[in-house]
């Protein structure tokens, strides 16, 4: 019998497959193979739909073929507190709808090899280019002193994996560094459906405050049972969190985490729970209770969602999991904010300020700052688009997203090409400033976008007639900034200088050039790493990649000159 969620992730895999038709061919190498195509977008399909990940940054990730050692796709953020977390997977997708097949365990023993063996900067591995290029990135981090913790997603079109695949997961212990993770159709299908509205009772115990700030908005304050809180989590799932700004960040290797769900797997400390933690805060368009019974009782909640909480909501729902006896002696504080629906602004404001004691992507709630708005009228006037907000939607070939400017500029016109790359959270947090100064105007901003835009397409699609150099899975920012001196020095101008009036004529150098800028870039450096590396030190992948995240480099390339 066909499964209904495994006909419609079909339908969408067949979307995905003609829409990056091109980039399956041509970028990821697959050829007119139609089975491989399907496979690459059922994993670009996991990427987007669990990961939040978009077209650009998913498709970079794939790295399946020859020599991928069973992963199909790679994925790590940004160093943090001395972790780098890692997100592997491995999709095997059926053409049969029927969902009856497992995970199989040849697969599952791929991935304990690959986890065992990849991120081991002392092992010697045999992979494909795109894969090693990755890995040597993620291995030169951990040998800096990075500790990896590893989400490995296990996908398919069809049911988990068996008892004895688990049994090999089990029988290879990895301590808390390793989190396994199945994903088959229905959560997918789940994920996809983020936008229907949640309307739920939530059960609050003892007495509950409500206030009225005027005739548009209420606050209640009131103890929830962690219990009530994990059976939320567990019958919406992520939909829950569609307005948090953080994904759930696992326990593996989370201090926070990891503190929560140690205490509430004390019986002795469970009772306390409600001190240690700052609370859930939610937002709805409406909540009713009964405000004449006294005590315990439901509150129902309209357009339900958790703005802040969502690690506690996703650690308690864990450790219900594991516990057998109730959860109910444990409590937590809970906020609900009844909002009109036109307080999108003010919700944001809200998920901010909630969320502001840890670092948070800050990209769309500095979509409305007078920056942003005049950034998109310069860049618009010059005929392209700039999207300030996060949207499905794809990028058209003529409009940049504020995540691409940013780190464009960034790395072209601020010369911190190594903080474009490895600091991307802190773009529209602390960096934000260095970034969107008021001086910075659309022709600025797009030439940076250009510039970035054909240096990362000679990274991701190399002349086929030549060897691409070692270095340049590392260096598409530096080229970039590279491009970005040329393009003033072609017109004998200084940044300041750079503006609509002249916006043409760096747009047609750039575009009529870009080919010997490209190669002209690709030689500096080159020969600046000459200087830097000899024949006792050996020039390997991983010590690429760490000169790449040092500004030693940048000084080597660029003299004191056209620093904005």
């Amino acid at each position: 019998m066909t499964s209904l969620a495994a006909q419609i992730i079909d339908q969408r895999v067949s979307g995905l497959v003609g829409k990056h038709e091109d980039a399956f061919g041509a970028e990821l190498g697959l050829g007119a193979d139609e089975e491989k195509r399907r496979s690459a977008a059922f994993v670009l399909l996991v990427l987007q739909t669990v990961l939040g990940m978009d077209d650009e940054d998913a498709l970079d990730s794939i790295v399946e073929g020859s020599g991928d050692f069973g992963i199909d796709a790679l994925h790590f953020e940004d160093p943090e507190d001395g972790e780098i977390a890692i997100t592997v997977v491995q999709g095997k997708y059926r053409r049969s709808l029927e969902g009856t097949h497992a995970f199989p365990e040849t697969g599952v023993v791929k991935m304990i090899d690959a986890v065992s063996s990849l991120f081991d900067p002392g092992r010697t591995v045999t992979l494909n280019r795109r894969l090693r290029s990755r890995v040597e990135e993620v291995r030169s981090l951990v040998a800096e002193g990075a500790i990896p913790h590893v989400t490995v997603i296990a996908a398919n079109n069809g049911p988990s994996w068996t008892a004895e695949a688990q049994q090999r997961i089990d029988a290879r212990y990895f301590g808390d560094q390793v989190e396994w993770r199945h994903v088959g159709p229905e959560e997918l299908l789940a994920l996809l459906q983020q936008q229907t509205p949640i309307n739920a009772d939530v059960r609050l115990v003892g007495e509950v405050t409500v206030e009225t700030f005027n005739s548009f908005r209420r606050v209640l304050i009131g103890r929830c049972p962690v219990a009530e809180l994990a059976r939320l989590a567990t019958e919406h799932g992520d939909q829950l969190f569609e307005k948090n700004i953080r994904r759930y960040l696992g326990l593996a290797g989370n201090r926070v985490n990891e503190g929560m769900a140690s205490t509430l797997r004390d019986a002795d400390q469970r009772g306390n729970f409600y001190f240690y933690n700052n609370g859930i805060t939610i937002t709805c368009s409406q909540f009713r209770h009964n405000a004449l019974q006294q005590g315990s009782g439901p509150v129902r909640v309209n357009d339900l969602q958790i703005v802040n909480g969502g690690q506690t909501a996703r650690t308690v729902q864990r450790v219900a999991e594991e516990e057998d006896d109730t959860l109910d002696d444990a409590e937590v504080l809970v906020r609900i904010y009844e909002l009109p629906p036109e307080d999108d602004d003010f919700v944001d404001d809200i998920t901010f300020a909630t969320n502001s004691q840890s670092p948070v992507d800050l990209r769309d709630l500095k979509a409305n700052d007078r920056r942003q708005r005049e950034l998109a009228e310069s860049i618009q006037a010059l005929g392209f688009g700039y999207r300030p907000k996060r949207e499905e939607r794809s990028v058209a070939v003529g409009e940049f997203t504020s995540a691409v400017v940013a780190e464009a500029v960034l790395a072209v016109w601020r010369q911190r090409p190594h903080q474009a790359k490895f600091r991307r959270r802190e773009h529209f947090g602390a960096l934000y400033n260095t970034i969107f100064t008021d001086d910075l105007n659309g022709a600025q901003a797009v030439i940076a976008a250009l510039a970035l835009r054909q240096a990362e397409s000679r990274r991701k699609r190399p002349p086929p007639e030549t060897e691409p150099p070692d270095f340049l899975p590392y260096a598409s920012r530096f080229i970039a900034m590279l491009m970005g001196r040329y393009v003033l020095d072609e017109l004998g101008i200084d940044l300041p200088q750079l503006d609509h009036r002249n916006f043409a004529s760096a747009r047609d150098f750039l575009e009529r050039e870009s080919t010997r800028c490209l190669a002209r870039a690709e030689a500096a450096i080159d020969d600046a790493l000459a200087h830097l590396f000899n024949d006792s030190i050996p020039r390997t992948l991983q010590r690429l990649s760490a000169t790449f995240r040092r500004a030693d480099l940048v000084e080597m390339l660029i003299p004191p000159r056209h620093t904005g």
